[in-house]
């Protein structure tokens, strides 16, 4: 089920070339950073990213495991990151994507004449022939 409110463990393992981060629960989201602060910064964004990645593929989102329970070494820290995921959809939804398309010269002339803006055209016709507003749907 999708939620909006992510909390999960996060081990940052420090070493002298920098931090490596691993969500026990979330194999294969490996950031990593140079220092504390962007250990949070990128540690967020990578769980973000991953677990938006899982809910597209509707993955089940696995249940975090309890920090009391993950065993950490010398040089490790036991962190909690939290993601508000509205912001990180909202984002990758409507990021913008370059299409080619292909028309009659004399139209792209005309359409130049009057400065037209293609990518807005394009917009407006795409959501009225699929009969939406200007929001997206759900």
């Amino acid at each position: 089920m999708k939620k909006d409110r992510y909390i999960y463990p996060a081990i940052f393992d420090y070493a002298d070339d920098g931090i490596s981060i691993e969500f026990p629960d979330l194999p294969g989201c490996l950031p990593c950073s140079d220092s504390t602060e962007e250990a949070f910064k990128n540690a967020k964004e990578a769980m973000a990213l991953h677990l938006y990645g899982m809910e597209l593929d509707n993955d089940p989102i696995p249940t975090p495991t309890e920090i009391n329970k993950i065993i950490k070494t010398e040089n490790q820290a036991i962190v909690l990151v939290e993601v508000w995921m509205p912001p990180y959809r909202n984002e990758i939804e409507n990021k913008s994507v370059k299409k080619t398309l292909t028309i009659p010269k004399w139209l792209d002339d005309l359409a130049q004449d009057h400065n037209v803006n293609f990518s807005h055209i394009l917009q407006d016709a795409l959501k009225n022939y699929l009969g939406i507003s200007e929001k997206r749907p759900s």
